[in-house]
């Protein structure tokens, strides 16, 4: 047991309990499939178990929230969110995705990782503060659904439901440093143009190649930045179709391109850009993830960095891009593992999880 952990035991709380509700819970939801869209059964054993421990919460389609016991309305109110849906599990799994099994300390299945971790840490966070009177913050556990698809009954669907938020934590796994930065995501599909023409003979116009010129524009261009700063916005051309037969010059070539952007850059002037500098016709996909980004000197993140936390810019997007108030995300595990095969996740990653997440909220300093 670690230094945290042993300061908290003396104040009377007995983490090792929250320790293993935590890991039977997480067994629980890892025998449970839930794809995105289909998470009704987590739901309803998060539900379940929160109810049981005495907490009224609240339900919109596949999200349950709730709040601590002496809610203040005079006081700020901090969100704890993290998601209960999963990707499909890949192919190349030599484990059953949905059985729990513990080896090397280490707890395997689908979710485990991501975000099965954060979000049973979270809520055990939330447990150890739930019928404490004298808090100078109120918290707001939210554990929703739809993360993985950006889907729109997830967290969005909750927001204007849910009391004023003045910052939130978001769980996801990142070794327990603080992403104090998010890159937003945007998806647009384009097409380049052109005539159908006999290949053998000097005739029509190649899609191809105007679409290959735009590709290397999109492979290649920078966004202006000042130096010695991380570049922010990646442009990368994932999909490519184009032609029908051997021989006929294609008329039309399709290609995707995804784009990851911080706060630097806005859609519109990414989207500006992207129209001066190519010929191809383009739509933007719905669902376009904002980038999140909370100042330094805020005192959530100075409040980490006094833990020990290291802060960083992360280059996955999560739900954190739709909240519209300052958000930290941070949570056990390692986001290299995720939507991988054999996922798992550290018992003892769990557990300094939990420990660092109420030490985080029990050093900080509110003006």
């Amino acid at each position: 047991m670690n230094t945290i952990s042993k300061i908290h035991l003396t104040q009377g709380t007995d983490l090792n309990q929250l320790y293993q509700q935590s890991l039977e819970l997480l067994s629980t939801l890892i025998t449970i499939p839930s794809f995105s869209g289909e998470e009704s059964l987590t739901a309803n054993e998060i539900e379940s178990f929160l109810n049981t421990h005495g907490i009224n919460t609240f339900r919109k389609h596949n999200n349950i929230w709730c709040y601590n016991k002496y809610f203040d309305a005079s006081k700020p109110t901090i969100l704890l969110n993290s998601h209960h849906d999963t990707v499909r599990p890949n192919g190349q799994y030599s484990r059953d995705p949905f059985n729990p099994v513990i080896e090397d300390e280490k707890i395997h299945g689908l979710g485990s990782n991501d975000a099965g971790g954060p979000l049973v840490a979270l809520i055990a966070t939330f447990l150890y503060f739930f019928e404490r009177k004298e808090l100078p913050f109120n918290l707001c556990l939210a554990t929703t659904a739809e993360e993985e698809t950006s889907g729109e009954l997830g967290i969005r669907s909750i927001l204007n439901d849910m009391k004023t938020i003045s910052f939130a934590i978001v769980g996801e796994p990142t070794c327990m440093q603080m992403a104090i930065a998010e890159k937003g995501s945007m998806v647009i599909d384009c097409v380049s143009k052109g005539r159908a023409g006999h290949a053998a003979r000097e005739e029509g116009d190649n899609a191809i190649y105007h679409a290959l010129k735009d590709i290397e524009w999109f492979r290649h261009y920078l966004f202006p930045i000042m130096d010695d700063q991380p570049q922010p916005v990646k442009m990368t051309v994932t999909e490519i179709k184009g032609g029908i037969q051997h021989n006929i010059v294609p008329d039309e070539c399709r290609f995707t391109v995804d784009i990851r952007f911080d706060h630097n850059y806005t859609e519109r002037e990414i989207i500006n850009t992207i129209i001066n500098h190519t010929s191809c016709h383009f739509t933007i996909r719905a669902n376009v993830l904002k980038p999140s980004y909370i100042d330094i000197l805020h005192p959530l993140v100075i409040s980490g960095l006094s833990l020990g936390r290291k802060t960083y810019l992360s280059p996955t997007s999560s739900d954190q891009g739709w909240l519209d108030m300052p958000s930290v995300k941070m949570g056990p595990g390692n986001s290299a593992r995720s939507h991988t095969a054999d996922e798992f996740i550290g018992i003892e990653e769990i557990e300094e999880g939990i420990d660092i997440y109420i030490s985080l909220l029990e050093t900080l300093e509110l003006s």
